[in-house]
């Protein structure tokens, strides 16, 4: 029973076990792990360039890509992925497309406030590693844009009126679509004309808005106009600018009355006047405009009815004529007031007084025929025109023939009324120079005549001056001197140029235009004349620039003038010293004298003034070597020694006198060049008083000991050849029987020695400096015999030899005090020379016999006596010459 009961349990099992199997191995676990999907946040500016890595998905979340079958990486996005970004199907890399992303057209309706996202699915295969990425790009903005005005000229009108700190808000603000920073930050004007300046206004929304504010009083009577550029400027690094036209009207205000040009004027009337004549005109002028500048003229009260009805005022004109019959048999005399009333103005006075002469056969009359072209009584002559150019002809009648009749000309200006040829009563009007409208647009003419019995008759006329593009416009300066630093942002303002032309309408209208030797990246704005640089300037690659510009007028042909613009780049401390070399190496003798001149280091800093001034030092603090700023003179404080120190390595530093200084680091290397100045110094043997055995039996060719001596000096001042300059050995019986090689100073032995005894070789061992080489001697004392048997016996015979001249001395001897010749100490030098030649002979010959009965009495008892020798190993190995050692006597 029991045993059933486990079975079924067990049974039990399998089947969970298979149905979780199946649960994970089956597409629901693909929807479980669809459920959970993970998130990846990146980052990038607009405006990257095609294939700019954005992030790596597969790396960011840690996959394996050694997997079996490999991962997938799938945008399911294709219309958006193949706009913006692409992603690597087998390494998970998103990269921007080809094309550039734009904040402001992917999302034109963010705030500042607000981000931009791009958002992507990112499907990862195949089945089994399923996974849904959601990816989020925030798209980050740049200064990208700049500011634009809505309008190309903003227009404002300011009252004359207007008090001082009064503001006037400029609707028309500039608009930049990028945010926070990069967007609109400030307002300038390129030229305030000292009545004006900008302030700047945020509402609440963020928005700024440029309120133009009055500095000083206004008079639209002194200027009704100013034109400037309004300029726009972002946060971004550089700043972009954004500019408009800002042309300010002044309104008028009426704070101008009327005024008579004439406050008196004198009229002479015939008494066969016809109706309508015309008699005079009033002229009263208003400077204000429009309604504020309406004058009307009417008769004061004071008038009498009947006159003003016999004298006819136009309101508007001025003009008086008469509107009634006259009696000419009497003479008549009237006075008229006349007002020139303006808006709120105390009426102007003007009084004409009209006299009325008694005529028999009619007064004169004057009638004119223009010759220049005329409309409404108005002669137009053009400026162009030439001196004397006829205006009109005026015709006297009504002139008695034996009366003379006076016809002038009243009025300012260059003309003259003359009688014409032999014609009676014939006048030609004319001009009398070239006539200039931009002095005078207008004249106004009277033509008098008169004789005795007639009143006098006047007759008006106006001459308006035709303009003609006859003036070319004018720099206010014909040098521009500009002064800007180097590296300066792009769009640099530098000046604004300013021309003149007095012609009026469109010939007067200037354009500014660079010249053709103007260099590229100079750009000078055609309206306003604001000249600009749009690249970052290089004081070293050109300091000045100069050029010429060109302002061009309107009419036909068209007038120009140039000026010349001097553009000088002022130096920044934008480039740091440099050394000719990278570093230096000086070859000096040694024992070059303190302070002299060991090498200069050339460097070179292109900057001007302070800035390329140039102060070198050693860094690592040298107290042998001083360097001199001035000429870049390296020199040393005492003689150097290459014994001492052959090679000195320094690190110089160049800065220069900017704020804040740059600087460079060169290595120099001084290397000293040997100078024959030490003599060689022998190491073996050591002593004159050492001494070696030699046994009688040694063969020929045998080497028996060498001599090793070395130079402190280099090259062919350390080369050293040795040579035997004396030589005694063998009681005098053998004085060859050794040599040396001279250049190593090994010593063999040339033939077989038959005598015994000291045989001393002295050794002169020189270098090969030049010009005169040094040289040492050594003596080598070489004991022919089997054994040592008496020690005192070789040391009187090595004292003895110490005795022999050398014949050649150390070059020191006799260099460290001067001592008296040896000729006057010793008077009979070759008499003592010779007895201690002959007693060393004696010496010698004892020795050798001594030595000889020694050695036979030593064979005989050779068997009885423990042979007792001892060798003295003087010779030095070629292959152990650094470690020398003195071997001692026995």
């Amino acid at each position: 029973m029991f045993n059933n009961r486990d079975t079924s349990l067990s049974k039990r099992g399998v089947l969970w076990g298979l149905c979780v199997l199946l649960l994970y191995t089956s597409p629901l676990s693909c929807f479980a792990n669809f459920s959970q999907a993970k998130e990846l946040h990146y980052k990038i500016k607009e405006g990257l360039p095609r294939g700019t890595l954005i992030g790596a998905i597969g790396a960011d979340l840690k996959l394996d890509f050694n997997v079996d079958p490999p991962l997938l990486f799938n945008l399911p996005q294709k219309k958006l992925g193949e706009q913006h970004v692409t992603l690597n199907n087998t390494t998970g890399e998103l990269l921007t497309s080809h094309s550039e992303i734009d904040r402001e057209a992917l999302c034109p309706d963010t705030s500042d406030g607000q981000g931009c996202l791009l958002s992507l699915d990112v499907l990862i295969l195949p089945q089994r590693y399923f996974q849904l990425v959601k990816v989020k790009i925030s798209v980050l903005d740049v200064n990208d844009n700049r500011p634009q005005f809505p309008v190309d000229e903003i227009r404002v009108s300011v009252p004359e009126s207007a008090p001082v700190n009064a503001r006037y808000a400029l609707e028309q603000s500039a608009a930049d679509p990028d945010l926070g920073l990069y967007g609109v930050q400030t307002y300038w004007l390129v030229n305030d004309f000292g009545v004006f300046t900008l302030d700047v206004e945020e509402n609440e929304g963020g928005e700024l808005t440029p309120f133009l504010i009055v500095t000083d009083a206004l008079d639209r009577e002194t200027q009704g106009e100013y034109v400037t550029d309004i300029i726009a400027e972002d946060g971004g690094t550089p700043p972009l600018l954004g500019t408009a036209t800002l042309r300010i009207l002044i309104a008028d205000v009426n704070d101008n009355c009327p005024r008579f040009a004439e406050s008196q004027l004198d009229v002479t009337l015939g008494g066969n006047t016809t109706k309508g004549a015309h008699l005079a005109r009033l002229r009263a002028f208003d400077p204000d405009l429009g309604a504020n500048a309406q004058i009307s003229y009417a008769y004061s009260e004071r008038v009498p009815r009947e006159t003003k009805s016999l004298f006819h005022l136009d309101r508007a004109t001025g003009v008086i004529k008469l509107a009634g019959e006259i009696d000419g048999g009497t003479g008549t005399f009237f006075k008229l007031t006349v007002l020139a009333n303006g808006a709120g103005c105390i009426p102007a006075v003007a009084m004409v007084t009209v006299r009325v002469v008694r005529v028999a056969t009619g007064p004169l009359a004057v009638v004119p025929r223009y010759i220049a072209a005329e409309k409404d009584g108005v002669a137009t002559v053009r400026e162009s025109e030439p001196a004397f150019t006829p205006v009109a002809f005026f015709t006297v009648k009504n002139a008695e023939p034996k009366q003379r009749v006076d016809c002038h000309l009243e009025g300012q200006g260059p003309f003259r009324l003359t009688p014409y040829k032999q014609l009676r009563n014939e006048y030609l009007l004319e001009t009398t120079e070239p006539l200039d409208y931009e002095q005078r647009q207008e004249y106004e003419l009277t033509v008098v005549a008169k004789n005795s019995r007639s009143p006098v008759v006047k007759t008006y006329l106006k001459v308006h001056v035709a303009d003609e593009n006859d003036n070319a416009p004018v720099f206010q300066q014909s040098l521009v001197e500009v002064s800007v630093e180097e590296n300066n942002p792009p769009n640099t303002f530098l000046t604004q140029l300013q021309a003149v032309d007095q012609d009026s309408e469109g010939r007067g209208e200037v354009a500014y235009l660079l010249g053709g030797d103007a260099p590229a990246g100079f750009l000078l704005e055609r309206v306003t004349g604001v000249l600009t640089v749009a690249l970052a300037l290089d004081r070293e690659e050109k300091e000045t620039y100069r050029f010429v510009v060109r302002a061009v007028d309107g009419g036909t042909p068209r007038r120009e003038s140039i000026a010349t613009v001097v553009v000088t780049v002022l130096d920044r401390n934008d480039n740091s010293p440099r050394f000719i070399n990278k570093d230096f190496t000086f070859f000096v003798p040694e024992n070059f004298p303190g302070f002299g001149e060991i090498g200069v280091l050339s460097v070179t800093d292109p900057d001007a003034g302070e800035n390329g001034w140039v102060a070198l030092s050693i860094v690592n603090g040298s107290e042998v070597f001083v360097i001199d700023t001035g000429r870049g003179t390296l020199r040393a404080k005492t003689p150097l020694d290459r014994e001492q120190q052959g090679t000195y390595y320094l690190w110089v530093e160049a800065a220069d006198g900017g704020e804040p200084a740059l600087s460079c680091v060169a290595m120099v290397t001084v290397l000293l060049l040997d100078v024959n100045d030490n003599p060689p110094v022998v190491l073996f043997p050591q002593s004159n008083q050492s001494y070696m055995l030699v046994l009688p039996s040694t063969l020929p060719g045998t080497s028996i000991t060498e001599v090793y001596a070395v130079d402190k000096d280099t090259g062919m001042n350390a080369v050293i050849a040795y040579s035997i300059i004396q030589r005694k050995g063998g009681g005098g019986g053998e004085p060859g029987s050794f040599d040396i090689d001279p250049d190593t100073g090994n010593i063999t032995l040339r033939r077989e020695l038959s005598n015994r005894g000291l045989y001393s070789l002295l050794v002169k061992v020189s270098d090969h400096g030049q010009p005169e080489p040094l040289h040492s001697t050594v003596m080598v004392n070489l004991f022919v015999n089997e054994t040592v048997s008496n020690e005192s016996y070789i040391q009187s015979l090595l004292t003895r030899e110490a005795d022999i001249e050398v014949e050649e001395k150390p070059w020191f001897v006799g260099q460290l005090t001067e001592r008296p010749d040896q000729s006057e100490l010793f008077p009979c030098r070759p008499v003592l020379v010779a007895l201690t030649v002959t007693c060393l002979g004696l010496l010698c010959l004892v020795v050798a016999l001594t030595s000889y009965i020694c050695c036979q009495k030593m064979k005989k008892h050779r068997k009885k006596k423990k042979r007792h020798e001892v060798e003295i190993p003087l010779k030095l190995k070629r292959d152990s010459r650094n470690g020398l050692r003195q071997i001692s006597n026995i």
